[in-house]
């Protein structure tokens, strides 16, 4: 339990009231495997839903705050030994950069909803100030917590797949097909909503994934890239589909398809790996399985199997149950709380911790997803024209 503190962490929720779908993920990914508890909150930007949604999440009334300010002032004025150890933040984007800046600067370590924040400027002062303290800061790109993602980063980074040629990535979904935003969606509104989504829709919310997972998997550096944004849906402001084509500096080519207006596709992301030795195809609807292909032999099923010869440390480390036992969403996101943990634990015993080149993904992966919506949304504006793609912050 956290060991050595043998103590679960204390959290704080800042969004995640009625209505909201992913502050009860992050709810139940950080109380999963025993190591923290949801201790307070400040649930919503209406003072009486905030109130009124604590009991849902077991948030005494004395710590279910009416914002997050009254939050962090308050807890700071608890004894070290009660008051929170980490602050999740389950807003919309709008409100990233604010919730997280503050409690950076209050000393608390941060798990952050992606994307980290609502545009590039914002994410880039952010590092700075995590740069400039002692905390911890996570970003939720759930995916990378994958066993099988997992498995795959590591045989790459190894080199079984040889170099690297290609990254295909696709992330499908039809959930807006029709004008969600207008039927009392509350989902639907904010992230068709500029003013709260940011410069882009579906290429905000689901291609950043594909493109983290891409980087994740690889750790290919990019180069450039040349994006076309289409919406779709009458009377809607933000892009509902899109394509990406990336060249990466070592020669390597990607592509990438996101969309939520795709009849009867839910949650289709997928994403294949080229090298010059093999390849692998991994699904995340079908997420306890990868194919790996050589030429000449026959197609490799591997299973999330934490006993079996072919899975490596890190696939097993992120299994929990044995084999032929789904493991899925929840518990990806709880591979990624549970590394950040670590590094909570260490920091509280003074201990020191990787602060860039992290098992789960971080503020320097916030701004790089950043900037990738930026130039996106700028080469698309220009015709699909090529732009650069490489930021300083990015990492391997």
């Amino acid at each position: 339990m956290n060991e050595p503190l043998n103590r679960k962490l204390r959290m704080a929720l800042v969004g995640g009231g009625q209505g909201s779908f992913i502050g009860r993920v992050h709810s139940i990914a950080a109380c999963l495997d025993n190591r923290a508890v949801v201790t307070a909150g400040a649930l919503s930007s209406n003072p009486e839903r905030a109130k009124a949604s604590a009991p849902d999440y077991g948030i005494d009334d004395a710590r279910a705050y009416t914002s997050y300010q009254e939050m962090l002032d308050a807890e700071l004025k608890l004894p070290a030994d009660e008051r929170i150890d980490f602050v999740s933040i389950t807003t919309p984007n709008h409100v990233h950069f604010e919730v997280a800046e503050a409690a950076v600067k209050a000393g608390f370590n941060v798990v952050c909803d992606k994307p980290m924040t609502y545009d590039l400027a914002q994410a880039e002062q952010l590092l700075e100030t995590v740069k400039n303290s002692d905390v911890v800061f996570a970003l939720s790109h759930n995916y990378t917590g994958y066993p099988m993602i997992r498995q795959a980063r590591e045989m790459i980074l190894s080199g079984e797949l040889g170099e690297i040629n290609a990254i295909r990535s696709q992330y499908i979904q039809g959930w807006l097909v029709e004008a969600m935003e207008h039927q009392e969606s509350k989902q639907a509104a904010w992230r068709t909503d500029p003013s709260k989504s940011g410069a882009a829709g579906a290429f905000g919310d689901i291609a950043t994934h594909a493109y983290n997972l891409g980087r994740y998997m690889t750790g290919l550096l990019p180069d450039q890239v040349s994006c076309h944004l289409k919406t779709f849906v009458d009377g809607r402001r933000l892009d509902d589909y899109g394509t990406a084509i990336i060249t990466y500096e070592n020669g390597a080519l990607g592509t990438l398809t996101a969309s939520q207006v795709t009849h009867g596709r839910e949650n289709d992301f997928e994403i294949e790996i080229d090298g010059t030795k093999g390849s692998l195809k991994w699904r995340q609807e079908n997420p306890n399985e990868m194919i790996v292909r050589h030429n000449g032999k026959p197609h490799q099923i591997y299973t999330r199997d934490p006993k079996a010869a072919h899975i490596n440390a890190m696939g097993r480390a992120a299994c929990r149950i044995p084999a032929g036992h789904p493991e899925a969403f929840f518990e990806a996101f709880a591979n990624v709380y549970n590394a950040a943990f670590d590094d909570m634990a260490k920091r509280a015993c003074g201990e020191t911790f990787e602060r860039r080149d992290s098992v789960y993904t971080n503020c320097y992966d916030g701004v790089e997803g950043m900037f990738f919506i930026q130039q996106c949304v700028a080469s698309s504006q220009e015709n699909a024209a090529w732009v650069p793609l490489r930021h300083e912050a990015a990492r391997k």
